[in-house]
């Protein structure tokens, strides 16, 4: 049996799932900050590439607050979902997941809105595609 927080689980498709190693922390012991900021930046490009159908670049972070640490020997999970598709760009809601070494336990230790823009070959903002149901 998987226990889970008080949210209930993660909302999203699980996008990327990656393990905390020593090499990824601070002088105490726990995982950087910036390390898993960076594993939800790389869940959002996936689900932004997927949904762009090509090519996107992050260009904002929006709230993100750190809820829980995650530590060594924990499996990060990382669930993405698109929730506004503009024009050019598309807001992603991402959450990090801590599923804690040798426990049947998982917690949420972070979440926030990425913001991706679909780029061209040349680097500029380009339309969406639109997925072939909605054409």
């Amino acid at each position: 049996m998987t226990l889970v927080d008080e949210d209930g689980g993660p909302r999203g498709d699980l996008t990327v799932r990656t393990i905390a190693m020593p090499a990824d922390t601070n002088a105490n012991g726990d995982i950087f900050g910036g390390w898993v900021m960076s594993q939800m930046d790389q869940a959002g490009g996936i689900a932004g590439v997927e949904r762009a159908n090509g090519r996107v670049v992050t260009v904002a972070v929006d709230a993100m607050t750190f809820i829980r640490p995650v530590r060594v020997g924990d499996v990060l999970c990382v669930y993405t979902r698109v929730s506004h598709v503009g024009r050019t760009s598309m807001k992603i809601q991402v959450e990090a997941w801590a599923r804690r070494f040798r426990l049947q336990f998982r917690e949420k230790v972070t979440e926030a809105t990425f913001t991706f823009v679909a780029i061209d070959d040349a680097g500029r903002p380009r339309a969406v595609d639109l997925p072939a149901s909605m054409e």
